[in-house]
């Protein structure tokens, strides 16, 4: 049923369960797994000029932190890309590039910790994706025995 699964990770504690998540789907239906880290070009651009390259710089060091957390975890090989751009459209755009099957991506990422629901770039992922998203959302440590916090996914 699935042959390519994404993964879209930031390194965020919150994308954490998404990984492990994704990596059980590609384990059984034994799929290829993408891990993908987008540098948003906004929060680059959004930067003072001097700081713009040492900031790029950082960003590309989180990204390549969060795709080899994603590699430690696997049991297979998997295939990882950095991007920069608007995360939701490069994560769509790399979805095509792999036909991939599913995406599974957080519900929060760096900067949605205050966001009720899903983050602004779970959502645009959900709307635009051309193929099935899978949202996963971080438990709360502290709602452990609660049923309602372990029904979502």
């Amino acid at each position: 049923m699935f042959d390519t699964v994404v993964v879209a990770t930031d390194g965020s504690d919150s994308v954490k369960r998404a990984v492990d998540v994704a990596l059980d789907l590609a384990n059984r239906f034994d799929a290829d797994i993408h891990a993908l880290s987008v540098i948003d070009a906004s929060e680059v651009d959004a930067s003072p000029e001097q700081l713009q390259d040492e900031f790029r710089t950082a960003l590309e060091t989180t990204a390549d932190a969060a795709l080899g957390t994603v590699e430690e975890r696997a049991d297979r090989e998997v295939m990882t890309a950095v991007r920069e751009g608007r995360p939701a459209a490069e994560i769509c755009a790399y979805a095509r590039e792999v036909d991939a099957d599913v995406i599974a991506t957080g519900t929060r990422g760096r900067h949605g910790e205050n966001r009720l629901l899903l983050g602004s770039v779970a959502e645009r992922i959900v709307r635009t994706s051309p193929v099935p998203v899978l949202t996963v959302r971080q438990l709360d440590p502290e709602a452990d025995g609660d049923d309602e916090s372990t029904a979502d996914s």
